[in-house]
């Protein structure tokens, strides 16, 4: 069965790129420098740009020792600290390797940004190829990764190297699979097999250095950023298509068995990172209790979050760095209620489709499944949801659309010359969008003027931001008037408390500030 398998996705490949192999690895090659010189050339601009007042403090400009550089007192501190409430030793090193070659030249931190997502890029183009042998939907399901403005956020922010850097480590984690999975023979490893126990030997011992690549990759990975823990559930979504590993219905359960104890040691970091990652944010404080944020609003909000994701992969407008909780007011339960009708009519739909279309319920999983890490149920912060969450999501749903067009297309018989200046038009939307959202991300005043100009809800954070960024220009008194704005929408926040406290005093009116410190001090 399973060689019977192995020759249909040979048959599909071969059809979806016909003509002379080396031919293929020569278009695949173009395409690819295709690809990363416009990527590159798209987000070139942010070299131009500052550091951010928003987290980018915490992580480069106010951290000595990442400015310190690749030292082993650093080395040592990145593997045991938990500040900024995370662990992720990977990122850390990258950071004080930027100061190492740069110091705090932001451009060139920037750029280091700029060239990990092209790499991305460039690196899902050969994954996708290589697992399915359709090189030009392959290619559009990279760019659009490439160029949609919802990736602005990851890559023009330096703090955000975490994202590009794990996403970097989860693809290559991902080809080293794919190398192994399609080196497993069906007559040596049956995947239908009855036989368990003599291979289990083969679930301790693995000798395939692809295996071993991939193990190394994604531990590399959550080093860089935790929310690769769903990863090893990516793998056998990849197994079920484009791999068609899954077993018949006769062998059902033991075949999915041996494809699950084939990852257990991936599966085993995964619950290791997820203890680790909930203790260093329990002890920083940043994850919200149940009497903060009760249960039943972080389930209605994690469904508008899925809902917001999908609405903004499609309308990519209202972008902010900052979206605020909401914990009261009647419409977020018709929302919820909204969002899970829309959740539960796609899932039927993939559902009833998977044989026909297997990629669309591996690209809706693979977009519902990688997101739960962030979605809130347990909640970090006060943001309900973020733009950069979405960076490895959705590459789930650019492979269900891209390749449900493809197959709908041939399906009606479309002209090919329609769906390929559909195509041009739709990437050269997306980079129009990024280049335009690549605009506010120039400095921290701009940022923070369109998050309080775009987001629905009033935002105290984001005017807390912009009020730092104009106390940082000296304009007191506009500064003022942000952080009484925001204390009026979140009396209860410490560090507005604080900022115009410090503000006051500044300014020469310490008996005004004194009322704000002391509440401040009472908050905290």
């Amino acid at each position: 069965m399973s060689r019977l398998r192995g020759r249909s996705q040979n048959r599909e490949n071969q059809e979806s790129c016909p003509g002379d192999p080396g031919a293929a690895k020569a278009r695949t090659r173009l395409i690819g420098l295709l690809l990363a010189l416009v990527t590159l050339l798209a987000y070139w601009p942010v070299t131009r740009n500052g550091f951010i007042n928003f987290d980018d403090p915490v992580y480069v400009t106010e951290n000595h020792v990442v400015q310190n550089g690749l030292t082993w007192a650093g080395i040592k501190w990145a593997f045991t600290t938990g500040h900024a409430s995370n662990w992720h030793p990977v990122t850390w090193l990258s950071h004080m390797l930027d100061c190492e070659l740069f110091g705090l030249n932001a451009g060139a931190q920037h750029s280091v940004n700029v060239l990990f997502h092209t790499a991305n890029a460039v690196l899902l183009l050969l994954l996708l190829f290589r697992l399915t042998g359709a090189l030009w939907p392959s290619a559009f399901v990279a760019a659009l990764f490439a160029w949609h403005p919802l990736h602005v956020e990851s890559v023009a922010w330096i703090s955000e190297r975490k994202d590009v850097l794990s996403t970097f480590f989860a693809l290559l984690t991902l080809l080293a699979y794919a190398r192994y999975a399609q080196r497993v023979t069906g007559d040596k490893w049956p995947v239908a097999g009855t036989k368990i126990a003599p291979a289990l030997s083969r679930f301790t011992f693995h000798v395939s250095r692809f295996y071993w690549l991939a193990l190394i990759f994604f531990a590399l990975g959550l080093m860089a950023k935790p929310m690769l823990v769903t990863l090893p559930f990516v793998m056998l979504l990849l197994d079920y298509w484009p791999l068609r590993r899954m077993p018949s219905a006769e062998h059902r359960v033991s075949g999915v068995l041996r494809l699950v104890l084939d990852k257990w040691p991936f599966f085993l970091l995964t619950i290791i990172s997820c203890i680790v990652t909930f203790l260093v944010q329990r002890h920083g404080e940043a994850v919200l209790t149940f009497q903060q944020f009760p249960l039943h609003l972080r389930v209605a909000n994690a469904l508008i979050a899925f809902e917001r994701y999908l609405g903004k992969t499609f309308l990519p407008s209202g972008l902010a760095i900052l979206y605020p909780l909401s914990n009261h007011g009647s419409w977020i339960w018709a929302m919820a209620a909204t969002a899970a009708v829309l959740l539960g009519g796609i899932s039927w739909l993939v559902w009833r489709t998977r044989r026909p279309c297997p990629y669309l319920l591996v690209g809706w999983l693979w977009f519902l499944g990688t997101l739960v890490p962030v979605i809130g149920l347990v909640q970090v912060g006060k943001a309900a949801m973020a733009d950069r969450y979405t960076y490895f999501p959705l590459v789930g749903v650019f492979i269900a659309v891209t390749f449900g067009v493809r197959d709908l297309a041939n399906r009606l018989h479309f002209p090919k010359a329609a769906v390929a200046v559909a195509t041009a038009l739709t990437l050269a939307l997306c980079l129009m969008l990024t280049k335009n959202q690549l605009r506010y991300w120039h400095d921290s005043e701009s940022l923070f003027v369109h998050a309080i100009a775009v987001t629905t809800e009033d935002n105290p954070y984001a005017r807390i931001n912009y009020g730092v960024a104009l106390e940082e220009k000296d304009r007191l008194v506009e500064a003022l008037v942000q952080y009484r704005e925001a204390a009026r929408l979140a009396p209860d926040n410490v560090e507005v408390r604080y900022n115009v406290g410090n503000l006051l005093d500044k300014m020469g009116q310490p008996e005004a500030a004194l009322p704000e410190l002391l509440q401040a001090v009472q908050l905290n």
